[in-house]
């Protein structure tokens, strides 16, 4: 697959987007649409917005209040994950006035499994890593609405395609709260690259495509790939969401 025809979502007209305002479940991402021709034509920026879907947090999920960038180490013992570099940026933006504008003050946790599909913090049939902390964090949007995250490529594990959970959520100090959950998906020919290499390489064939995955199928997830090119010795990719929180 070509990475540049990867789908971002669904684009919205502006009277579908409109009427998507208020709804639940729904998350509205940056991408091309009408909804913005009117505030661009008026000097306002242009942040157009395209539907992605909401999905589970998973049973791995642990608020471990890590606010870091780099989250590839083990602050229990300074260990340091290996694995194939990935710089995640996440753009977040509101739904403000018929147009979309960054988010700042956004609290966005980021969350995997390592190269050998193992999670941190979690007791699973297959491991026990209590009191581990690797491949966890948060990070607090600037004002461009962005937060930004030195990671690995994410392993995989017998069940699930590859994928990395994130959470968007307000301050503890918001005066009206909101919270919005999904999981990142990955183009299928990057990952069998990715993992014909070391340190993924010796696990063998993954066993779930994105195809065969019933997260992946049941919440849209082609509308959440995450498009990853090479850069400077690892990989790179931009992820941008936009909440309606009118």
């Amino acid at each position: 697959m070509d990475l540049d025809d990867l789908p971002i979502g669904r684009v919205l007209t502006r009277r579908e987007a409109l009427g998507l305002l208020g709804s639940t479940g729904t998350l509205l991402l940056l991408g091309s649409s009408a909804l913005n021709a009117d505030a661009s034509r008026a000097g306002k920026p242009r942040y157009p917005c395209v539907v992605r879907p909401a999905s589970t947090a998973g049973p791995y999920y642990v608020d471990e209040k890590l606010n870091r960038s780099d989250i590839r180490g083990d602050p229990s013992d300074g260990t340091v994950k290996l694995g194939a570099l990935l710089v995640l940026i996440i753009n977040v933006s509101s739904i403000a006035e018929g147009s979309c504008v960054p988010l700042e003050g956004a609290v966005v946790d980021v969350w995997h499994c390592d190269a050998e599909g193992v999670y941190s913090d979690a007791v699973d049939p297959n491991f026990d890593t209590t009191g581990k902390k690797f491949l966890r964090g948060y990070q607090v949007t600037d004002k461009n609405g962005v937060a930004k995250f030195i990671t690995i490529y994410p392993g995989w594990y017998s069940g699930r395609t590859v994928h990395i959970h994130y959470k968007i959520r307000s301050p503890a100090s918001a005066q009206s709260p909101y919270e919005f959950v999904s999981q990142i998906y990955f183009d299928e020919g990057m990952s069998d690259r990715i993992y014909a290499k070391p340190p993924y390489a010796t696990r063998g064939k993954r066993n779930v495509s994105n195809l065969t995955d019933r997260l992946y199928n049941r919440d849209g997830g082609r509308q959440s790939m995450l498009a990853v090119t090479p850069s400077k010795g690892g990989y790179a990719g931009t992820f941008d969401v936009a909440l309606d929180l009118s």
